[in-house]
């Protein structure tokens, strides 16, 4: 049997509540990544673990980068023509 090696390594990413002002720790799967045609549109959420409130926050880039790479749920935005 072999195992995947990102399988393996659990990622964590340090976040923020601009609410609360708490500062924690998340992994993978308390992340959301939503990609729009737009920066107004490109945005991941979490909920913060401290006082309970929906946190959203742009996404740019390297954001993105970090965050695919490290396993987050990710929905592609598409906008009707």
């Amino acid at each position: 049997m072999t195992v995947d090696a990102r399988a393996a390594v659990a990622a964590v990413f340090k976040a923020a509540c601009p609410d609360c002002r708490g500062r924690f720790e998340l992994a993978a799967p308390a992340l959301r990544l939503a990609i729009g045609g737009s920066d107004r549109t490109t945005f991941y959420s979490f909920t913060c673990p401290d006082c309970g409130v929906a946190v959203r926050k742009p996404a740019g880039e390297r954001i993105i980068e970090l965050l695919t790479g490290g396993g987050v749920s990710t929905l592609r935005l598409h906008s009707s023509l």
